[in-house]
């Protein structure tokens, strides 16, 4: 794609195009490196066009990395409620609940490599570089994907009450923080070799995931009882 075709890309169509080819380019760099390592320069260079002209559609490398975040929640989002219908039986006790949910919740993400690791970069990279109007522009479709999830989550436990928005944001940073610390690096992968007393620091995503997400939802359930009893 040269630069004269560029030029040539005039209307709001031929724009919305080259604009998702950018994106899609990304995401598929991303299946085959960390965040870390995704350039604007070998963005640029997969998608055909100059990197000046890249950042005519998007105002930074982190700006589309944002955009893709977005997408990976709510493709998630999309997959989520069948697994939980499937999964999170009515008729067990609120304990029961939460704990399926937490295993659904940890199982689906685990299998999302991308998600997991754009949600790790999100607050510490991808905030940073872009301008106010993005910025909030990503902020809002947060709002909404966090107010999805939430109200997902009160439909198959509703004993979480108003704490349902905080426990779902919650739930979205808790799986940025763990996520690095699955992936180690080869001289933290070597030491837990050469000392198998280290390995119990190696953390599994997916169970450890499960773990907190179980405890995090009976303590959000316990908190919502306390306050209702207090009223």
């Amino acid at each position: 794609m040269s630069d004269m075709t560029f030029q040539r890309a005039r209307s709001a169509e031929q724009r919305e195009i080259r604009r998702r080819a950018i994106l899609d380019t990304a995401a598929a760099m991303l299946v085959e490196m960390p965040v870390a390592e995704v350039s604007l320069n070998e963005l640029s260079r997969r998608v055909g066009l100059a990197k000046s002209n890249v950042l005519r559609y998007f105002e930074s490398r982190e700006a589309i990395l944002l955009e893709l975040l977005d997408r990976a929640v709510k493709e998630w989002l999309d997959e989520l409620p069948g697994h939980l219908d499937t999964a999170v039986r009515p008729d067990a006790s609120a304990r029961e609940r939460g704990d399926q949910l937490a295993a659904v919740v940890a199982g689906s993400l685990a299998k999302r490599a991308v998600l997991c690791d754009l949600l790790s970069a999100q607050a510490g990279v991808l905030e940073h570089n872009v301008s106010v109007a993005v910025a909030a522009r990503y902020k809002r479709a947060t709002l909404d994907n966090i107010t999805a999830t939430s109200e997902l989550v009160r439909r198959h436990l509703p004993e979480v009450g108003d704490e349902a928005f905080l426990l779902c944001g919650g739930i979205f940073v808790l799986v940025g923080a763990m996520w690095p610390y699955s992936r180690p690096s080869s001289s933290m992968l070597a030491a837990f070799e050469a000392d198998p007393a280290l390995a119990v620091l190696r953390l599994d995503f997916p169970a450890t995931a499960e773990y907190a997400l179980a405890t995090f939802v009976a303590g959000t359930i316990a908190r919502t009882a306390s306050s209702a009893d207090v009223d």
